[in-house]
């Protein structure tokens, strides 16, 4: 499953050695080909839930700027 964050930033959940992933990554255009690029993260279904854990935290930080 891929979700689309902007024009060339992607969402995508996926499996690795038995583990299920999120992963965030830019792609780029390589002869009308989308390819992943080098920049992007993935986290464990632990750290995800993390993150999201801190959703409120994050957006008060932000409206703080």
């Amino acid at each position: 499953h891929v979700f689309q964050l902007a024009r060339m930033r992607y969402v995508s959940v996926s499996e690795f050695r038995g583990k299920v992933m999120v992963g965030i990554r830019e792609y780029y255009d390589a002869d009308g080909e989308m390819r992943p690029g080098k920049k992007g993260i993935s986290l464990s279904l632990e750290q995800w839930a993390a993150l999201k854990d801190h959703m409120e935290d994050i957006d008060a930080a932000i409206k703080r700027m």
